[in-house]
């Protein structure tokens, strides 16, 4: 009795139940994609050709050209006034990523492995974003160094600058939901990044991230000022300090309060695709 009593009290511990597995679960999914991005770096690198194309393209030929209100034509006022929008294109472009990523675990079968484990079923699309919004921080920091090489500059202190990276986080955390949704959805890795970008492109420029929604056709402007992007465009540049002193704030409620309404709108994002990706996981393992 006593030897039987002596193994089990060695024995191996139990797994943690309800939140507990699923945080344990999730961040051990986390860190193997992590693993797997550091072993794969010319992923990492060709994400960050783009942005900064833009973030050269945009500084240099369209600096000058596009009047923005409070600053006029002045190629250092409209680079302020963009580096917002860039920093959130480039966030939510990882969509098409984080699609791909796991529409590519379907494929090869990892994702019926991950099934047959005792493990939550959230964890491993919550890995999968932690993942995601890893690589989305490095390319925010790499792409920051380039904006301030080209003449990017901030005028607010650094608790504010740092809320407004946070909010980019945020917002490019919720739109990996997305793109985890659209992942489980498509067939094939080449799908996912079409159906992850496809969409995005009337969702970026339908905005206020590169010319100033009062420009645009008045239905195309209410769009613009409830877009949850131009929301965070906003903060983002009130935040750094980049809105030029006469700007005209639009009217809408987002426009007047786009901290709040970023938060809001990223939270809702969070809630809304999260629910419905582990819905399609379970439902595609049953």
């Amino acid at each position: 009795m006593s030897a039987v009593s002596h193994t089990g009290q060695h024995a191996a511990p139990r797994p943690i139940g309800g939140v507990g597995q699923s945080i344990r679960d999730s961040l051990v999914i986390a860190r193997r994609n992590v693993i797997r991005m550091a072993r794969i770096p010319e992923v990492v690198i060709f994400g960050l050709v783009q942005p900064i194309m833009f973030v050269v393209l945009f500084s240099y030929v369209f600096g000058g050209s596009i009047n923005v209100p409070g600053a006029g034509l002045s190629p250092s006022g409209y680079r302020e006034f963009l580096m917002a929008g860039i920093f959130a294109q480039t966030v939510t472009f990882a969509t098409a990523g984080a699609g791909a990523g796991i529409a590519d675990d379907m494929h090869k079968g990892l994702i019926d492995r991950f099934r047959s484990l005792p493990m939550s079923r959230g964890a491993v699309l919550t890995g999968r974003t932690l993942a995601d919004l890893v690589q989305i921080t490095l390319t925010l920091v790499v792409l920051a160094v380039v904006a301030v090489l080209v003449g990017w500059r901030t005028h607010e202190n650094i608790a504010g600058v740092l809320a407004g990276f946070a909010l980019l986080l945020l917002l490019g955390y919720a739109f990996s939901w997305i793109g985890a949704l659209i992942g489980l959805t498509v067939r094939t890795p080449e799908a996912a990044t079409s159906g992850g970008l496809i969409w995005l492109f009337p969702l970026t420029f339908i905005s206020n991230a590169f010319v100033p929604s009062e420009n645009m056709p008045s239905f195309l402007q209410t769009i613009a000022d409830w877009n949850p992007f131009s929301a965070t465009v906003m903060a983002c540049r009130d935040l750094f300090g980049n809105l030029p002193p006469k700007y005209p704030v639009p009217d809408a409620w987002p426009m007047q309060h786009p901290v709040l309404a970023s938060v809001l709108w990223s939270l809702l994002i969070i809630a809304l695709f999260r629910t419905l990706a582990v819905r399609k996981y379970r439902k595609s393992a049953g």
